[in-house]
């Protein structure tokens, strides 16, 4: 089917190009802080002036979009509340469980300490462990945020392959702890505490856009300082650390860059909304897609902080195989991405 100017696939293309730009990310408002640096006698293509635009532009920008994504999600999420999550997962068994836990993890909170008191109630509530654990892995990991701020800088596809990859690793690493049947070092606190079904009340869409307003405020209270330094070092990254500095360590000259990556990210403590400024900064100077989506997993699902919450419910051993697993799967997302960069960018 032909249309004047184009086929119909490039029709949709350039639509699908507008909205990813335009929309999604925003370009116009780098053109007008731009301008209106120029206009303050800014030159925006010194370093100076060229930080700052990259500072006001990517604040704002992921601003916007986490307070519109946070309404949004909190909104379904209010559909699924603790008990009610139980319920459907109890419904399913074998790998089917473990993926609609992965599934659900998407819908819950956005960084990994917020997702360990859901973990140890789900685990309380006499679920699998395999399956309570592929929601630890895939809730901070990827959720419907991600998905939408991965398309704004990256594109589609790369935001869609990560969505993907990221609950394959999910589904692959509970099921791994489910067949290793881990159980026994689970802390016994979390095994014998009491487990009260209380029906949540009917909610009406006022008490849901309510609910959905305090976790906007709620959340971003939260995650606003992570953005500033997020924001902050892909400023620095973008206009004062030079290229070849960053081919060379996360390039592809670089075989151990994904490796590399992963360990840095490990002991970082911040979630997808911090570390998406700085991933950016990092592609532009020449880094490998792999290698900062690498880096971009271990800081979400990996982070001190979260690891340290859920020693207290669980003994080493398990936590260990936890961080191998995890580990081993972010690195290897990271080469196969690398491998196939091609087909993303």
């Amino acid at each position: 089917m032909l249309y004047e100017g184009g086929t119909f696939l490039e029709v949709v293309n350039s639509i699908w190009l507008f909205f990813q730009d335009q929309i999604l990310g925003m370009k116009w408002l780098n053109g007008l802080i731009g301008n209106a640096l120029s206009q303050l006698g800014l030159d925006i293509d010194s370093r100076l002036g060229g930080s700052i635009q990259f500072f006001l532009y990517d604040v704002i920008k992921i601003t916007i979009l986490l307070c519109l994504l946070i309404f949004f999600i909190s909104y379904i999420q209010s559909y699924f509340p603790p008990e009610r999550s139980k319920k459907i997962l109890g419904r399913f068994h074998g790998i089917g469980a473990n993926i609609i836990s992965a599934l659900l993890g998407t819908v819950t909170p956005f960084c990994s300490c917020s997702s360990i008191p859901l973990f140890i109630g789900f685990t309380s509530a006499g679920l699998p462990l395999g399956v309570t654990f592929s929601f630890l892995i895939s809730s901070p990991m990827v959720d419907l945020g991600s998905l939408v701020l991965l398309m704004s800088i990256f594109g589609a596809k790369v935001a869609f392959a990560y969505v993907i990859v990221g609950l394959i690793i999910a589904v692959i690493g509970g099921t791994l702890i489910e067949k290793l049947h881990m159980e026994e070092y689970v802390e016994d606190f979390v095994k014998n505490a009491s487990n009260v079904d209380i029906s949540s009340p009917t909610l009406t869409k006022k008490d849901r856009v309510q609910y959905a307003k305090e976790q906007v405020i709620g959340t971003f209270k939260k995650v606003f300082p992570y953005i500033l330094i997020g924001v902050g070092i892909g400023a620095i990254i973008h206009n004062w650390i030079p290229e070849t500095w960053i081919e060379s360590i996360l390039g592809s000259n670089n075989p151990f860059g994904v490796i590399l990556a992963t360990l840095v990210g490990i002991p970082m403590y911040a979630d997808i909304f911090g570390t998406i400024p700085v991933a950016e900064a990092l592609l532009a100077k020449g880094a490998q897609l792999g290698t900062i989506l690498s880096f971009m997993m271990a800081v979400t699902t990996l982070s001190l902080p979260s690891l340290i919450m859920l020693k207290k419910a669980v003994k080493p051993k398990l936590l260990t195989l936890f961080i191998a697993i995890c580990t081993f799967g972010i690195i290897i997302v990271g080469y196969l991405f690398n491998i196939f960069s091609t087909i993303f960018i």
